[in-house]
């Protein structure tokens, strides 16, 4: 438990660094190029993750597993050598993608709402390439448990990324010019990230054998899991697709589909999955605890991290539904000057529950051994999302991707609930206290509101947000800890035991 949690916690911290420095550039970049290139930017992004997921999904999770396997049985010389091939299989993945893009380029423009998204693309295409690098030695530091290498390499992309583009941007730039330079200053960033994660990859000790026998078996188990989350991860610009096409179909012009769909994704997505960044720490730090336990057979320990797990993903998930329904606009106003994002945050913020329960319970079913799985939930559900992405934008315009993405990750999660209850002893149920929680968030998105409201009249934004929002949440812990959500007291008790102990051990060195 001990060492789950000191590996949770360490995740945690970076993940927030990262993060935070991740949000505060999203907002950067789209006061200083605009709604419309931020558009284009995010549709050829979509493609661009797409080709990313057939280096960096499946591989680096096989290079994982048979790292700590191989490392487990002090059979070093193998890993080296396993590791060696990886690469090679990885830069060879990335090399054939690309040039497919590149051959195939105009059936894209034929495909994509604006043809400039094709030139986004390609400036994007080496970083495919660098990222098979950086993959590769991510699924070492994986199967290592060396989340302390994992997480300062990805904190180490992030300031480059947003070093780079702060050196490249001028001043008065076209729509053209905004999104090349996102595109050009994150491929960029990509090939900084690579030479990093090498040099990381040496100081702690690791080496490249001659590549031999491993080729066959990571193909072969690293094929099925790409198949399926390349599946799912179409999802993405097939979406970036649609709703322009949707959007110039219910009248908007190119230009405006474009700009709603950057406010869309580029402005107000990122705040719906701040609870997928603490949860996805949890997440990380859970499919090799519950691994190995499955291996050992302690059905038990199994259990427990099941229902403790999906318990602090719901409690999480729901903490910021009341705080953005209530100061949804505000925080639209403040972050990004745009009212529409911060209008479709109020509108979104209830899809953060099944995004949270989906993530969590992916996680449990991929240490179960059960990913294949897992991925065919997510798909299954996204055939309701497409549903809903074609025929919706007509009546309810861009907040048709809300509806969608809520019942895609909604189906997602109770297909994911059901498979876990199947294949393990321990009965997952969330009906109960997610109703609860949703009765409990009306007061307090009520509150938040009211006093926003009334705070708008009298304080600048920031203090507004600051006063709402902290309100809000503090009304929150306290009707969780009323009605038995949550326990306040044994987190008190367990800090100060904790700081005591510390205190002690101090005195004594002393």
């Amino acid at each position: 438990m001990k060492s789950l949690f000191k590996a949770v916690a360490l995740i945690t911290f970076f993940t927030i660094i990262t993060r935070f420095l991740g949000f505060l550039f999203r907002i950067y970049l789209s006061r200083k190029i605009g709604a419309e290139a931020l558009g284009l930017f995010q549709v050829s992004f979509s493609v661009f993750l797409v080709l990313l997921t057939f280096v960096a999904s499946g591989l680096p999770l096989i290079i994982s597993k048979l790292s700590a396997s191989l490392h487990s049985k002090n059979k070093i010389k193998e890993e080296r050598s396993m590791v060696a091939s990886a690469l090679i299989l990885s830069l060879i993945i990335a090399l054939v993608t690309c040039l497919v893009v590149l051959l195939f380029n105009k059936v894209l423009g034929a495909i994509f709402t604006d043809e400039r998204c094709v030139l986004i693309l390609i400036l994007l295409l080496p970083a495919v390439i660098f990222s098979a690098i950086y993959s590769t030695f991510r699924g070492y530091f994986w199967g290592h448990s060396n989340y302390f290498g994992l997480c300062v390499a990805e904190l180490f992309e992030q300031v480059a990324r947003i070093f780079i583009f702060v050196l490249m941007i001028g001043g008065t730039l076209t729509v053209l010019d905004g999104a090349i330079t996102a595109a050009v200053s994150l491929t960029i960033a990509c090939f900084l990230s690579a030479i990093f994660v090498t040099i990381l990859y040496f100081v702690y000790g690791g080496r490249l054998a001659k590549p031999k026998d491993f080729s066959k078996e990571l193909i072969k188990t690293s094929t099925p899991i790409t198949s399926v989350r390349v599946a799912s991860s179409l999802i993405q610009p097939i979406i970036a697709i649609i709703i322009p096409l949707r959007l110039v179909a219910s009248g908007m012009s190119g230009g405006d589909a474009l700009a709603i769909f950057g406010i869309a994704f580029g402005m107000t997505m990122p705040f719906l999955f701040i609870p997928s960044a603490l949860i996805g720490s949890l997440s990380m730090a859970l499919v090799p605890d519950l691994s190995t336990a499955v291996t050992q057979q302690n059905t038990k320990h199994v259990e427990s991290r099941i229902s403790s797990s999906i318990v602090i993903t719901l409690f999480i998930s729901c903490f910021f539904v009341p705080l953005y329904m209530g100061a949804g606009e505000n925080i639209g106003i403040f972050f990004f000057d745009n009212v529409e994002s911060g209008k479709l945050l109020v509108n979104s913020a209830w899809i953060m529950i099944p995004i949270g329960i989906t993530n969590i319970t992916s996680s449990i079913l991929n240490a179960l051994g059960y990913e294949i799985k897992s991925m065919k939930n997510y798909i299954l559900g996204a055939v309701l999302m497409l549903v809903a992405i074609w025929f919706l934008p007509i009546y309810i315009g861009i907040n048709a991707v809300i509806v969608g993405m809520g019942l895609c990750m909604a189906l997602a999660s109770l297909l994911n609930i059901k498979m876990i209850n199947k294949i393990t002893t321990s009965k997952v149920k969330i009906t109960k206290p997610l109703l609860l929680i949703l009765l409990l968030s009306i007061p307090v998105a009520s509150l938040t509101s009211f006093t926003t409201n009334i705070l708008n009249h009298f304080l600048p934004l920031f203090v507004n947000l600051t006063i709402s929002c902290s309100l809000g949440a503090f009304f929150f812990l306290i009707l969780c800890q009323t009605f038995d959500l949550i326990d306040i007291k044994i987190w008190l008790v367990g800090m100060k035991e904790k700081f005591f102990k510390k205190r002690k051990s101090i005195t004594k060195t002393a």
